[in-house]
């Protein structure tokens, strides 16, 4: 299992520099991939780019670029910049956001969205192999009948003709799609007591095309917190459960409540979801269950987070990225050489 880190996107208590200073650290502990994001503020491309430039071996990955932000030649053109960039660093993770994003914020109908990110991949792969990018979906038809566009290829040779895409995927048939068309996973609360629930249509996707899961990088975000209190630790990381479980999304289609629901956590899903859209977004993280929190995060001292790190290896983990719950910069440098003192005292990195 390696180690990854994920950065997320600018806040209102991040700095750009704050970020590239901790990608940084990162490479020089020998973490394999530092992953950006993006919603409706800082991108992430723009980013990765950025810290591409500053940093020597560790890769850099989208988790995500937005689907519906770009289209497919926008999204191949990007990739195979920041890939030449980098030297051949990029990781490409793609995601369909959520509808309120996509609508709201992009103007781009969400219906249809597995259907939609499968033409996506397909136009992307067709783009950065420099191949003839002609293609007649339901979603995507390239070049317009209708006009005098003609089928191009890509303008330049990037490094590679194959640059790995991942999918941000919750749901079994997006899993099942990540299986299929992808190189890898970014999952965002994973349990390894709930692993092969979701593992298990991966492995579907996989089977449809001939494969088996080894050779796919399964990648999820955790949240890290290093402390001698485990609940105080939990405490950290109790907000974030609470935002995506109760207020990512609308009260019809919210994917991380549906997943909460799915690992067993239903009524408090609901709970959860109640409080936090009649805006008492306090009384919502009180009411995440600390073992969700737990099962999904690693918390405490560098021995239990060894232990949690074995767990998530048997599991399928095979990139482990996580995600800083720290006050400082300098906490959070002090976090990832805990971290990396952690997984070789587990014994299951590579």
């Amino acid at each position: 299992m390696r180690l990854g880190l994920s950065l997320g996107y600018q806040t209102a208590w991040s700095t750009p520099a704050d970020h590239l200073a901790l990608a940084q650290e990162a490479d020089r502990l020998g973490y394999s991939v530092v992953w950006a994001a993006e919603a409706y503020g800082s991108d992430s491309p723009s980013m990765l780019a950025w810290m591409a430039g500053q940093t020597e071996r560790i890769d850099v990955g989208a988790a995500v670029m937005q689907i519906p932000a770009r289209t497919p030649a926008a999204t191949a053109m990007t990739a195979a910049t920041i890939d030449a960039l980098s030297g051949g660093r990029f990781r490409l993770g793609l995601g369909v956001s959520g509808p309120q994003v996509s609508e709201g914020w992009h103007g781009v109908r969400f219906a249809k969205p597995l259907a939609r990110t499968r033409e996506f991949v397909d136009i992307v792969k067709l783009a950065i192999a420099r191949k003839e990018v002609a293609y007649d979906g339901e979603h995507y038809t390239l070049p317009l009948p209708d006009g005098p566009g003609k089928a191009l290829r890509l303008g330049f040779h990037p490094p590679r003709e194959h640059i790995p895409i991942y999918l941000a995927a919750v749901g079994p048939k997006n899993l099942e799609l990540a299986g299929e068309i992808a190189d890898g996973w970014l999952a965002v609360f994973y349990a390894p007591e709930f692993a092969d629930e979701q593992l298990a249509s991966v492995r579907a996707g996989r089977a449809k095309v001939g494969k088996e899961l080894a050779g796919f990088d399964v990648v999820p975000s955790v949240p890290v917190v290093v402390g001698d209190d485990v609940a105080s630790c939990a405490e950290l990381v109790r907000w974030y459960a609470a935002l995506y479980v109760g207020g990512m999304g609308s009260r019809q289609q919210n994917f991380y409540n549906q997943l909460a629901t799915r690992m067993g956590y239903g009524d408090a899903a609901r709970e959860v979801q109640d409080l936090y859209l009649a805006k008492r977004q306090r009384d919502a993280a009180a009411a995440v269950p600390m073992e969700f929190i737990d099962r999904t995060s690693l918390l405490g001292p560098k021995e239990r987070i060894a232990e949690r790190m074995r767990e998530y290896a048997a599991a399928g983990v095979t990139t482990l990225s996580v995600s800083l719950f720290v006050a400082d910069r300098d906490s959070g440098v002090q976090t990832l050489r805990t971290v990396a003192e952690a997984l070789d005292l587990s014994g299951v990195g590579e």
